[in-house]
């Protein structure tokens, strides 16, 4: 058992939880915050999982890591969970940084796309 890889997906299932919720209350930005965070933590999840350590997970570096080691080099997880990340990060910049906020229709995409990003995490730990 690892506590780190543990407590960082426990914060994804809880960020996709918050996303949920936000969704149904109606704050797009706050829903697509989330989303993406569910999506990040997955990831350094996935990463630790994978014997890949980091002080400090920088966006970026997650993001890069994740696609190259996990998904290019490893093959562990599909491109389309790559493009997850990515994808997904750029939404919450839109809902964090913008004037508009992203769509309804998008977070309810994004909120799926973080559903399954974390259940693919959690089903490779297992």
């Amino acid at each position: 058992m690892n506590q780190a890889r543990d407590a960082y997906l426990s914060k994804a299932r809880e960020s996709l939880t918050g996303a949920h919720s936000e969704l149904l209350n109606g704050r797009l930005n706050n829903a697509a915050n989330r989303a993406y965070y569910a999506v990040f933590q997955a990831a350094v999840a996935a990463l630790i999982h994978a014997g890949i350590g980091r002080p400090r997970w920088y966006h970026d570096d997650v993001q890069a890591l994740f696609a190259s080691e996990l998904t290019r080099r490893r093959k562990l997880y599909g491109a389309d969970m790559r493009d997850t990340i990515y994808d997904l990060y750029e939404v919450r910049i839109t809902a964090d940084y913008k004037q508009e906020a992203p769509s309804r229709r998008r977070v309810e995409r994004a909120i799926r796309e973080a559903n399954a990003f974390v259940k693919a995490v959690e089903e490779r730990m297992t």
